[in-house]
């Protein structure tokens, strides 16, 4: 009988459908099995919802970084399957950044522990299938990697197909390749994230766009001032947001006038002074984009907190 996992179902084709039996992971598959504070790294079951995490780790001064827009619902383990991004993916990178080592099981039932290998396969421990399988796929990557050179597109938030040109050395990581697989390469049983220090300061800058051209066009620009998040929000999502009671003060508040989209440009990190610079320096680039006067500031945590609910 195939199986198919299914997490909080936040994707943006739901990706539970098929001849299979459907197994919800975020009802019995969400907990917490270990942590290393001193390290930075936590190991999960996949129905763990980021929210949830979260909270937990917010005492300890740490966070898993990849803060998708539905941390309500998503699970760690549908967050692994679609190579989730989230607003800060420019600081932090996307989830396969962000994952150490997965346990999991195979099509045939072995389970073995996906994760680091050695700079030389022969020096790989584990049970014999595993490292069948890893010189399999390590030689499939050596053989094209002059096409993984020149094929895999060099952005930011790629995330469409498999990660084979995360499994070429340095650094390779068998987990790498199952992230973004969609489930079609193994059933996740556990997952290990590396985690990130809570930014002490932020600060957000609203910058106002005519057109939305204009809106795409900037960021080139922004990403120069290093900021932690650069997310748009176009005149739909706009008008969608005032026409909800819930939103309308915030956006009314935050938004001037009727812009084409905006961008939200955050800053964060240890030094507030810096974060505030920085946003001067947003203003000063905006004008000098022809756009003077565009930047709209949220200082302080709560109104922040707020725009990034609406968004």
């Amino acid at each position: 009988v195939p199986v198919l996992p299914r997490g909080g179902g936040t994707s943006q084709c739901g990706q539970t459908v098929g001849a299979a039996l459907v197994l919800d992971v975020s009802r019995h598959l969400n907990e917490i099995i270990a942590f290393d504070k001193d390290a930075s790294t936590v190991t999960v079951q996949p129905g763990m919802v980021l929210d949830h995490l979260n909270a937990w780790l917010k005492p300890y001064g740490l966070w898993f970084p990849v803060d998708v827009s539905t941390s309500a619902q998503a699970t760690i383990g549908g967050m692994a399957g679609n190579n989730s991004c989230g607003s800060r993916s420019i600081e932090y990178g996307n989830m396969v950044h962000n994952v150490l080592g997965i346990d999991a099981w195979l099509a045939d039932g072995s389970a073995y522990r996906f994760g680091t290998l050695p700079q030389e396969l022969a020096e790989l421990d584990g049970p014999q299938g595993y490292r069948d399988l890893v010189g399999r796929i390590s030689a499939i990557a050596r053989r094209e990697a002059e096409e993984i050179e020149h094929r895999y597109p060099k952005v930011l938030r790629r995330v469409g197909g498999y990660n084979l040109d995360m499994l070429l050395p340095p650094g390779a990581n068998m987990a790498h390749l199952l992230v973004g697989s969609e489930g079609t390469l193994a059933f996740s049983r556990r997952v290990e994230l590396k985690l990130s220090p809570l930014p002490r300061h932020k600060t957000l800058g609203i910058c106002h766009f005519p057109t939305f051209y204009q809106a795409m066009e900037a960021p080139q620009h922004i990403v120069k001032l290093k900021p932690a998040a650069v997310e748009l929000v176009d005149s739909t999502m706009i008008a969608l947001a005032r026409g909800n009671p819930a939103f309308r003060p915030i956006v009314d508040q935050c938004v001037k006038g009727e812009p084409a989209a905006i961008l939200l440009v955050e800053f964060a990190g240890a030094d507030g002074d810096s974060n505030l610079r920085r946003l001067k320096q947003l203003a000063e680039l905006m004008a000098d984009l022809g756009l003077p006067g565009a930047v709209e500031s949220a200082i302080d945590a709560e109104p922040q907190k707020a725009i990034w609910e609406v968004r």
